[in-house]
């Protein structure tokens, strides 16, 4: 009996000290300015809406501007309770009269924003804690997607959390946060988004060439792909964040 109390407690504690998901509801928003715009929009996010995403309970995370950025992108990151508050939220935001004002003074000589892209998003399981920068210091970030041949998701999943993320750290890469898209048609396949963090793009790209000689990947990934390949497509952009991003 007092075998069997022991061995109850033991996985009583280490399931207390297990990893909790990140339950959050998180939103990356891209914005696509027309050109001379951007400088008016980083100005405008600093000066009013991230005031005002405090205020309304959106939980501005990250903001970032891409290192090489022919399409004057603008990249930020929210997160919140669940998808009701986030709706509930973007009314009120929208509705503010200090909001309006500031949005229509902005644009007195044309629109800031040409299009955008929106991505909702969940925490993985192996996903580190997503929370701001502990320092003030300005690291270089890398935003990647994935997108996973038909019903390889899941094996693409599982290198991930058993070897990619652990073999990123020893090849000096920064594991910040890691999601899957929630797309409007639950049938469709969702993709994997990541970010890492380095001390500067160029740490970034010789990271990158050290981890591919890395032969422990070498080997987890022959290994996950005996019956075929994983990844139909990757897309990376290296982008540095704003003044104001929690997360630098």
């Amino acid at each position: 009996m007092k075998r069997l109390l022991i061995i109850c407690f033991l996985l009583v504690s280490q399931l207390s000290f297990a990893k909790k998901t990140d339950q959050r509801y998180f939103e990356l928003r891209v914005y696509y300015c027309n050109p001379g715009k951007l400088d008016a929009l980083i100005d405008r996010f600093r000066d009013h809406a991230v005031p005002l995403f405090k205020k309304y309970g959106i939980d501005g995370l990250g903001y970032w501007i891409p290192t090489t950025n022919p399409d004057n992108a603008f990249y930020y990151l929210m997160a919140y309770p669940n998808k009701e508050a986030r709706d509930a939220s973007w009314k009120e935001f929208g509705d503010d009269p200090q909001w309006k004002e500031a949005a229509k003074k902005s644009e007195e000589n044309g629109k800031l924003i040409a299009r955008s892209t929106i991505y909702f998003l969940k925490a993985t399981d192996y996903s580190p804690k997503i929370r701001p920068s502990k320092d003030s210091g300005m690291r270089t970030f890398e935003m990647r997607i994935y997108t996973a041949l038909p019903e390889k998701l899941q094996n693409l999943e599982n290198r991930f959390s058993d070897h990619t993320i652990k073999i990123f750290r020893d090849n000096g890469m920064q594991n910040v946060a890691y999601f899957k898209t929630i797309g409007k048609d639950p049938a469709v396949q969702p993709k994997l988004l990541y970010f890492l963090a380095y001390e500067n793009e160029a740490a970034g790209r010789l990271a990158w060439q050290n981890f591919r000689k890395d032969p422990n990947w070498i080997k987890a990934s022959t290994a996950s792909e005996v019956n075929g390949k994983l990844v139909e497509k990757v897309e990376s952009v290296y982008m540095k964040p704003a003044g104001f991003s929690k997360i630098k």
